[in-house]
């Protein structure tokens, strides 16, 4: 697509609204340092530089969503109601507490939100506060998911946070003590020299936070990283796949037996109103905007992404129309295998009537091996199964 507003020009390729949720991403691509490991569409000050700002980017956002509210105006059905907000990044909380405000007031100012809307912001524990939570629970915000990763130093110090180790559970505290009923603490597993007793000082600490929400996941060395650099030089070890699933079943045992059982192969939750529903909306196949540099969205299986740095993100909304960088119209083969891709990590399972005949002989074959079990027309991942998930959805592809 070349138009400046390639979607308003291709409204016919989009299909109604699936009648299901319909849910917000907001990407805040501002970061004070890199973390070594990632890859997300993210910016310091230094590599921005003066081409962009919090308020270039807040004032393209703005744009976007009367964009993006104009267009869905136009389509065959009236746009539902916003049942999830999630504004992830990045680190949103370097907006501070009224930048956040301000930002689910560009939302609200455009859409419709449920009474019962989740409003969730991830948010870096250095940089947060009481007051930090205070402000953001009385703007809106229900849900807060903190980046703690390791309550080890030398495990932070290889990832490049650089947050102390005790501050995301002071951190998440504070949040309880704001009013926040829903709190995330994020963990990731695996990293070159953490032991299992830094581990089980992680889990320690994420349960004496009294949080009610956990997601665990194992280090991934993604290409063009520093870490990924440090591993080809031989500075670091890759992880080890055996290691990664023991970490795993230690990690699942231990919260568990604090009550908060799966419900996505990465997610743990302290009852059904814990579960993230703006990723479960994502699980699920649902429709949702995502507005901000290098955001995707899905609308009636139709996809399109924004353009990527921050500068040209404002550039294009100011120019007049949407950000976007290119669509596609998903296929029925797409479909199928997205489907499949992410239902099989969910505690639901997937149904068997969503197989084709090949899917429905290879699901015999999984449960035959002890990776999954049929329960209620759905085929859903054993314990062992959860470790060997990616394996089980190549099978069921074929």
């Amino acid at each position: 697509m070349t138009s400046a507003t390639p979607i308003a020009a291709e409204v016919p390729v989009l299909r109604d609204f699936g009648g299901g949720p319909f849910g917000i991403y907001v990407h805040v691509p501002f970061c004070a340092t890199r973390c070594g490991y990632c890859d997300f569409n993210t910016y310091t000050a230094g590599e921005l530089g003066t081409s962009a700002s919090p308020q270039s980017w807040l004032a393209g956002l703005r744009g976007e969503l009367v964009e993006a509210a104009r267009v869905f105006d136009t389509l065959p059905s009236p746009t539902p109601e916003v049942s999830t907000v999630f504004v992830g990044g990045g680190t949103p909380s370097l907006l501070g507490g009224d930048g956040l405000a301000a930002v689910l007031d560009a939302v609200r100012a455009q859409f419709r939100l449920a009474a019962d809307a989740e409003v969730t912001t991830e948010s870096n524990p250095e940089s947060t506060s009481l007051e930090f939570f205070a402000r953001i629970r009385a703007a809106g915000y229900t849900r807060v998911s903190l980046g703690m990763q390791s309550a080890a130093a030398h495990v932070l110090a290889v990832l490049d946070r650089t947050h102390t180790p005790g501050r995301a559970v002071a951190a998440a505290r504070e949040a309880r003590a704001a009013g926040f009923d829903h709190v995330n603490l994020d963990l990731i597993y695996g990293t070159p020299g953490e032991r299992d007793s830094d581990l089980d000082a992680s889990l320690d600490a994420v349960l004496d936070a009294g949080v009610d929400h956990v997601s665990a996941y194992s280090l991934i060395v993604e290409d063009g990283t520093a870490l990924a650099r440090r591993v080809r030089r031989g500075e670091l070890p890759a992880p080890d796949d055996d290691v990664l699933a023991a970490r795993y079943e230690r990690i699942d045992a231990r919260l568990t037996a604090a009550g908060l059982t799966w419900y996505e192969v990465s997610n743990w939750a302290a009852g059904d109103t814990a579960r993230c529903r703006h990723n479960l909306g994502y699980w699920d196949g649902g429709d949702w905007l995502g507005a901000g540099p290098g955001a995707h969205s899905h609308l009636g299986g139709v996809r399109w992404w924004n353009v990527k740095h921050p500068a040209r993100y404002a550039e294009r909304v100011a120019a007049g129309g949407l950000p976007v960088a290119d669509w596609e119209a998903l296929t029925d083969t797409d479909r199928y295998l997205e489907r499949i891709m992410l239902a099989v990590r969910l505690r639901t399972g997937l149904p068997l009537g969503d197989l084709d005949q090949a899917g429905r002989a290879a699901a015999e074959q999984v449960v035959a091996d002890g990776r999954a079990v049929i329960a209620g027309e759905r085929l859903v991942l054993t314990d062992h199964g959860r470790l060997l998930a990616d394996g089980v959805v190549r099978d069921l592809l074929g």
